[in-house]
């Protein structure tokens, strides 16, 4: 049975062995240089200082992660994140990414976020349909916006609306101040029932 939780340093060197092959032969991401598990772990420590980052685990090994990142800096856009996910390419379509989206997109309106997003070098219909199944919609796209593997590549941008942006929103909401609470657990959980091994 899978499990769905928060990322931990230890999960670092098995994270940056499912990274790896998008970095090395795809276009999928635009670094060039795939990070250690060093450079994995100090991520996941920033990401989780605001946002989740989760793993899908089976029979103690991480079959797929997923995490989300705050959109911009500046202030204005403290409700808005970006979000990805990975999976192990043997465990692929076994709905290790839905599951985990579901439980990240669950935590993230918890925390009060209003809008996730997402931007997917094209093309990748994989990730495209996972996104667009999840309710996000696509709102443009950056035309030959990155080089890499010899190529011009262009981004897309998907957005998924979380809440209904009226009034003034409360701030955001620290992980910290949520893990202990039914609703978080419940949230974090929520994915596990999609994943099919």
């Amino acid at each position: 049975m899978a499990k769905i939780r928060l990322a931990e340093p230890a999960d670092a060197p098995a994270i940056a062995a499912i990274y790896r092959p998008s970095v090395e032969t795809t276009a999928i991401t635009f670094e060039n240089v795939p990070p250690g598990a060093p450079e994995i772990e100090r991520r996941i420590e920033l990401t989780l200082r605001v946002a989740p980052w989760l793993v899908c685990v089976r029979d103690g090994g991480v079959a797929g992660y997923a995490y989300a990142s705050l959109h911009n800096e500046r202030a204005a856009y403290a409700w808005s994140t970006n979000v990805s996910a990975y999976v192990h390419g043997d465990l692929q379509r076994r709905g290790v990414g839905r599951g985990l989206y579901t439980s990240l997109l669950a935590l993230l309106r918890l925390q009060g976020y209003y809008a996730a997003h997402a931007g997917i070098t094209l093309p990748n219909d994989s990730s495209v349909g996972l996104h667009e199944e999840m309710g996000f919609q696509k709102i443009g796209v950056y035309r030959a916006v990155g080089f890499k593997l010899g190529a011009w590549h262009d981004v897309g941008w998907w957005q998924l609306a979380l809440r209904e942006r009226a009034g003034v929103p409360a701030p955001v909401v620290g992980l910290r101040q949520l893990e202990c609470s039914d609703a978080w657990r419940t949230a974090l959980t929520s994915g596990q029932p999609l994943v099919r091994f």
